[in-house]
């Protein structure tokens, strides 16, 4: 997977690093796949006004940065691809999570890491008292 270049705080999810499109995308793929972008368009037609060729510059975008992958197909009208995820969700979310804790520790040094320590020890404790009260 290629690195995250941008991380959108104010967004939610898979958008605080994917477009709404392809955010929608991938759910979709993480639930069905292979599917080919004619497939991908009709499923996502209701949602995102936008045309079919749209989709299959998305879905190649996701392929370069090794999000989605592909395999081709023969069928009616020649060849297709068919995409599917690279990763499952949990294994890309661990992926993003990975790769944004090493550019923090990265730009920040010991102070990131002082934090981290401090918040995961934080977590620990209230974990462990939520366990003694039940």
């Amino acid at each position: 997977m290629s690195n995250i270049t941008k991380i959108r705080i104010e967004k939610k999810g898979l958008e605080t690093i994917l477009s709404t499109l392809e955010s929608d995308i991938m759910n979709i793929l993480w639930k069905r796949n292979p599917l080919k972008v004619k497939e991908l368009h009709k499923l996502l037609k209701k949602k995102h006004n936008v045309a079919q060729t749209s989709i299959a510059v998305t879905m190649d975008r996701l392929y370069e940065k090794k999000i989605v992958d592909r395999k081709i197909e023969s069928g009616r009208g020649g060849l297709h691809y068919l995409y599917y995820p690279s990763k499952n969700k949990q294994e890309f979310e661990k992926a993003i999570l990975n790769q944004t804790v090493n550019k923090l520790i990265e730009a920040f040094g010991p102070t990131a890491v002082s934090y981290f320590d401090e918040r995961f020890k934080k977590g620990a404790s209230n974990r462990s008292k939520s366990k003694r009260t039940d």
